[in-house]
């Protein structure tokens, strides 16, 4: 991820690389990316709360024992990209919003 601050503008660029070698073989591993979108939201937008539920939901998910193939390791369930995701948004969404949450 790169910044750029100035008197008038923030803007954050994620950076990932575009890995050719397995495009649409569904093995990429999103969470970088994933844990790249909350540093946004907590360092720049004031969106903390945001930013800890994608947190959360990663870690989650790992703890859960899902693995892409990069990261796989005995004793826990090898999946792809698109099951890692959806794991992901599971985690996210069984999570309670703060706003919720005072309510």
């Amino acid at each position: 991820m790169s910044l750029f601050v100035s008197r008038h503008l923030l803007q954050f660029s994620l950076r990932h690389g575009s890995a050719p070698d397995i495009a649409g073989q569904d093995k990429a591993n999103p969470l970088a990316t994933m844990l790249s979108a909350a540093m946004p939201l907590k360092y720049g937008l004031g969106e903390a709360n945001a930013a800890t539920r994608i947190e959360t939901a990663v870690t989650v998910t790992l703890d859960r024992g899902f693995r892409t193939g990069d990261i796989y390791a005995p004793g826990t369930k090898l999946v792809g990209c698109k099951e890692i995701s959806e794991e992901v948004l599971k985690a996210v969404e069984s999570q309670v919003p703060a706003a919720a949450a005072a309510l």
